[in-house]
């Protein structure tokens, strides 16, 4: 796939994690998600009409459990039908990955691979960790199945303040809390580098594209975030971003940004996850927060899919040094 117009700008890269509705209510503890409720058949046509509004083209890591769901087959394909790269999300998008075994990840990524590629006509390349769970275990498993890319760091200080919020508003057992007592990661992944480099797992290279904090602050800059600062004032927001796009500019770091279905949806749309952070903002004052980040965004990088920012680097040849597959969590 290539871009659609000449790099003319720096490089930026844009992805949107489908975590479904089942999913939020499973990491939160609530048993309802079991029955699987969804609401892909309301975010997908919104989010396809915006990045078709702006002539964005993104990759969108889907679930493999929705993609092997029938009625949900035709939303996901009108994804792939308007020219998006589909990436692996797992299957059970279980937070814990990282604890699973070499068996168990080998079949968590192909059942979701089978399934995605069923449902969209596309073989995923690129995969990211549900909740940043990475391990060797899942790099190798990667490296088997020939991923291009991997996409599942988050370079950030706050990890365990994150976690610590995640904690006080689930209702999880202490079994499943002790699951995910590394969500979200340490404060030692702050130190991890923003820029993409590659895996070195025996004789193959699989390349790793960060999710993008603040150079030099390492604190998030996803749209979620944005929206969260914008219950405050949507001019704080844009303004934050605006500082965030600018380091990148003078650190030489091209920005891999993340969006997730919430950031399209509003308490109004799915009163089920009114507890989640910016879901009582008015629909109309989320969208234009949106729009006006992407806009940014788009006037000042020349936006791929990961897909694309991963070849684009192994072309220019600018990958930082190997790295071993030794994670600390």
């Amino acid at each position: 796939m290539k871009p659609k117009s000449p790099i003319n700008k720096p490089i930026a890269s844009l992805s949107l994690d489908l975590d479904n509705l089942w999913s939020y209510l499973k990491d939160y503890g609530d048993p309802s998600w079991q029955v699987l409720p969804s609401y892909l058949d309301i975010v997908v046509p919104r989010f396809l009409n915006i990045l078709q509004q702006l002539d964005l083209t993104i990759t969108v890591f889907v679930v493999g459990q929705d993609a092997a769901v029938k009625k949900n087959q035709p939303v996901l394909q009108s994804i792939a039908a308007e020219g998006h790269e589909i990436g692996n999300h797992s299957f059970n998008h279980d937070l814990w990955l990282r604890l699973y075994s070499d068996e168990e990840v080998e079949q968590e990524l192909a059942l979701a691979q089978k399934y995605i590629q069923q449902a969209t006509g596309q073989r995923p390349i690129g995969f990211r960790a549900p909740g940043y769970s990475l391990s060797p275990t899942v790099l190798r498993v990667l490296a088997r199945h020939r991923y291009q890319y991997n996409a599942s760091t988050f370079p950030t200080f706050l990890g365990p303040i994150a976690r610590a919020y995640f904690m006080m508003t689930c209702k999880l057992s202490k079994e499943e809390r002790t699951k995910r007592k590394a969500l979200f990661g340490s404060f030692k992944d702050g130190l991890q580098s923003l820029k993409p480099y590659q895996w070195c797992i025996g004789a193959y290279k699989l390349i790793e594209i960060p999710v993008t904090t603040m150079p030099i602050f390492k604190v998030p800059i996803h749209f979620s975030y944005l929206m969260y600062l914008s219950r405050f004032s949507p001019a704080l927001a844009l303004l934050y971003f605006r500082i965030a796009l600018w380091l990148c500019k003078l650190t030489g770091t091209q920005p891999s940004l993340l969006l997730h279905p919430t950031d399209f949806l509003t308490q109004e749309d799915v009163p089920e996850l009114s507890f989640f952070p910016g879901m009582n903002i008015p629909t109309y004052k989320k969208l234009a927060v949106l729009r006006n980040g992407l806009k940014l965004l788009k006037s000042q990088f020349t936006i791929l899919t990961v897909g694309q920012h991963a070849q684009f680097l192994t072309r220019q040849s600018i990958l930082i040094p190997n790295k071993e597959p030794e994670l600390t969590r």
